[in-house]
């Protein structure tokens, strides 16, 4: 297959599971090159699509709509020239490392002399030189990982895609994996045209990576695409590397505020998924933010209290949701409501929290048809169901759990958790004729 053209075109890729009412849409009108030589990204938080992206690329999944075109021709059924590293090892505990590196090289016809050759400069090249005959039990994380990697390169494929291969393993293995993993590709070693990375840390694909694919969620999307002008190795302290880390997350971030529909569940359309996260949470932020003067550096601040990208962004859309923070350009910014909220009363804060959940529509109709029924008490299952009409049943558990806990907080409504009710701790007055 030859060519210079783009080794992989999306092309106004969607992926739809499940049919109406409960269709669920993982990635929407998603269109990308990825070019020989290069070394590409998608990044984004949980839920976008980016692993599902990367099933389409090497052909375990197909899309619902749009093409997949690889060396010009669209891909159909398993693409024979890409190969993918997943996150956890999915290692043959019965095999040894070389019995595994082979094992990838018999199913491809490799007579045995050949493979075995073929294996151990392989497991030579990783790294693992002395530990052929080890079995994945006595290596550490990061080896096993690096034996995945010798694995994936027995394909000899032309695209390795990795599906965030280092978030299983502790900083320090991950961390020296990353950098023998460049050192082999800039070092041309590696016999593969291109790497696609899947991952939500920003660092790390700044670190690694010559362009970056961003995408958010609800529905899984596109929302820019940045190149990494910066030669390597590169260094985390640089100016050039910070700002370019300010700008990704800014970029995320800065798509978590949405305009609150008035629809309720159950009505035609979809309902507004709340972020899953903690008052108390909401409540640090606010705090930090305060100590802060008022204003932080988004990407700065969630270094400091160690937050990932996802726990970050959902705690801060949560803030948003609130109107206790703003977010432009990634910066963050208390509002007045927010300042009010950092120092108030334990019980002044949950009044102002109960006046602006009240305006979110789950929150207000679960509080709303409470106060209608005559006892103030309804099973948890009847909300459950209403919100099946607009989510999965796994999201609709999830939307109910944030719900209850940001009523129980504000004192809105409660929750038995033996009858699976929730119910109002003060039965409304019944309606006179």
């Amino acid at each position: 297959m030859g060519g210079i053209g783009p080794l992989v075109e999306v092309r106004n890729v969607s992926k739809i599971y499940g049919r109406p009412p409960r269709q669920v849409v993982a990635v929407e009108r998603v269109s990308f090159e990825i070019r020989p030589g290069e070394f590409v990204a998608l990044l984004g938080p949980s839920g976008c699509g980016k692993s599902t992206l990367l099933r389409m690329i090497t052909g375990l999944a197909q899309p619902s709509e749009g093409e997949i075109r690889y060396r010009g021709q669209p891909l159909r059924g398993i693409n024979p020239y890409a190969t993918i590293v997943f996150q956890t090892f999915a290692l043959y505990p019965w095999l040894t490392v070389l019995g595994n590196v082979e094992l990838a090289l018999k199913a491809r016809g490799v007579p045995p002399a050949q493979r075995r050759e073929r294996a151990l400069q392989l497991i030579d090249m990783v790294g693992l030189d002395g530990f052929e005959h080890a079995y994945p039990r006595e290596l550490s994380g990061g080896m096993r990982q690096k034996v995945g990697f010798a694995r994936a390169l027995a394909a000899e494929p032309e695209l390795l895609c990795m599906d965030e291969p280092f978030s299983a393993l502790d900083v320090l293995s991950a961390e020296a994996l990353r950098g023998e993993l460049m050192e082999l590709w800039l070092s041309k070693r590696l016999p593969i045209q291109a790497i696609l990375l899947v991952t939500h840390n920003i660092e790390e694909a700044v670190w690694m990576a010559d362009r970056l694919i961003l995408m958010d969620k609800d529905p899984g999307r596109v929302i820019a695409e940045l190149e990494v002008r910066l030669p390597h190795p590169r260094r985390r302290k640089d100016a050039y590397f910070q700002a370019m880390v300010d700008r990704v997350y800014a970029t995320i971030a800065g798509r978590t505020e949405e305009q609150v529909p008035g629809k309720r569940p159950g009505e035609p359309g979809r309902a507004y998924r709340m972020p899953e996260a903690r008052i108390n949470a909401v409540a640090g932020l606010t705090e930090k933010l305060l100590e802060e003067g008022g204003w932080a550096d988004l990407y700065r601040l969630a270094e400091e209290l160690r937050y990932e990208l996802d726990d970050m962004l959902t705690i801060v859309e949560a803030a948003e949701l609130l109107g206790f923070v703003k977010v432009a350009e990634g910066d963050i910014t208390l509002t007045p409501l927010g300042e009010a909220f950092a120092e108030a009363s334990i019980l002044a804060r949950k009044e102002i929290v109960a006046g602006r959940l009240l305006r979110l529509p789950i929150i207000r109709w679960i509080y709303e048809t409470l106060h209608a029924d005559d006892d103030g008490r309804v099973s948890a299952d009847y909300f459950r169901e209403q919100l099946q009409l607009d989510f999965t049943p796994e999201e609709a558990e999830r939307q109910l759990d944030i719900a209850i806990h940001w009523g129980r907080y504000a004192e809105l409504f409660a929750y038995d958790e033996d009858a699976d009710e929730l119910f109002l701790e003060e039965v409304p007055a019944p309606a006179m004729d």
